[in-house]
């Protein structure tokens, strides 16, 4: 008899300690009390990999025991353990670097010559076998309005042809919600899924400066980073303002490992404000446009983490001017991994965008993928969904 006590109780421990549960983090500045943004958090049991939103959560589901990373580049890394977790509502404080580095400007070779060093390690680096799962969110605007949203849990399978990665995609799970207007719906597809992460591998964001004319259209700068020393900042802004020159760049990057880490890309508005506008029937002028995209170093691992593009354009129509036509999109890598899926042809997803798939919901995977949606965006995506 005690023997079966014994049995059972052992049994309904086991099955208690591998339940799911479900942990909610905030992560703030220990000095400010502020959220923080983009941080990393690592569930390292299963290696998922998380971002923390503008209020400064991540969601996970944590199926036993795992201690959890926690880092940032402006901001010293931290390791929780998993007996300190708690469901809901656990602040993580984060110390700030705060190294108070004067931005000292190198001048050691120049800078165009390191920057394309920089970017041919990079792409090397990121050109291998191997797959990411990734969550991917799109949000529309018409006429400042929001009227469509979509997301999906895809992953991307690169197969790597003469140095470059190209890319198969097969959708786990995806959702859309919302209306359009007939005479842009044509127009507005979203970004091309394969096309934009390709460009992520292949860095061909950065093809305007990396050509000896950009000397002369462009001025290069690189200080130390403000907080983090082990990396660099290089600045290239145009001198003149022009169609083919309207992009400030920022590059974040390892001077020893010689890897970009992060880079964003700003249209300026002065330099939208300069631009000629084009009449021609289907062309956008740009009115905004951002992107921003960041790489994890792991170990001898080099991959896309995420990236936001947002961009804001006008459509010249037969009969009209289309305005104030925007849209946003996020990719957040949430598991990476060399080993190859086998997949049938059937399976691959060979449209440019879940603009127009049909809906398949098995999970709540929106609400542990990777970036948890803030409660205004929550209250957006509602919101759409009623008026379907």
């Amino acid at each position: 008899m005690k023997g079966l006590i014994l049995l059972v109780t052992v049994f309904f421990n086991a099955t208690v300690f591998a339940q799911s549960t479900e942990y909610s983090i905030v992560v703030k500045d220990i000095d400010t009390q502020l959220p923080i943004e983009n941080v990393t958090v690592v569930i390292l049991k299963t290696k998922q990999i998380l971002l923390s939103n503008e209020d400064g959560k991540v969601t996970f589901i944590l199926n036993g025991a795992s201690n959890v990373q926690v880092s940032e580049t402006n901001y010293e890394d931290l390791t929780l353990r998993w007996a300190a977790l708690k469901e809901n509502g656990f602040v993580v404080y984060l110390k700030n670097k705060n190294n108070k580095l004067d931005e000292v400007v190198l001048s050691k070779g120049s800078p165009q010559k390191i920057l394309q060093k920089i970017i041919a390690n990079s792409i090397q680096k990121l050109a291998i076998s191997c797959r990411l799962k990734v969550y991917v969110r799109e949000f529309f605007l018409l006429d400042n309005k929001y009227s469509y949203y979509n997301d999906g849990l895809v992953n991307f399978q690169f197969t790597v042809n003469q140095k470059k990665a190209s890319t198969t995609l097969l959708v786990e799970q995806n959702r859309s919600y919302g209306l359009l207007e007939t005479d842009v719906s044509a127009d507005l597809k979203g970004y091309n899924l394969n096309n934009i992460m390709e460009n992520y591998l292949n860095l061909k964001y950065f093809q305007p400066i990396l050509d000896a004319k950009a000397k002369k259209e462009y001025e290069f700068n690189v200080k130390v980073h403000p907080v983090n020393n082990d990396y660099y900042v290089m600045t290239v802004t145009p001198l003149h303002a022009s169609r083919a020159t309207a992009d400030n760049f920022e590059i974040v990057y390892d001077p020893v490992k010689k890897l970009i880490i992060e880079f964003t890309i700003v249209t300026a508005p002065e330099n939208i404000a300069e631009m000629e506008e084009n009449t021609k029937v289907g062309f956008k002028n740009i009115t905004r446009s951002t992107v921003k995209v960041n790489y994890r170093v792991d170990g001898l691992d080099y991959y896309l983490l995420s990236s936001n593009e947002e961009i804001g354009y006008d459509i010249i129509l037969k009969d009209k001017t289309k305005k104030n036509i925007q849209v946003r999109n996020n990719f957040i890598t949430t598991g990476f991994n060399r080993q190859k899926f086998t997949y049938k042809e059937s399976d691959v997803f060979k449209e440019k965008t879940l603009f127009n798939k049909k809906n398949k919901i098995l999970t709540n995977y929106w609400d542990i993928s990777g970036f948890t949606a803030t409660d205004e965006e929550k209250a957006l995506i509602k919101a759409l969904d009623f008026n379907m």
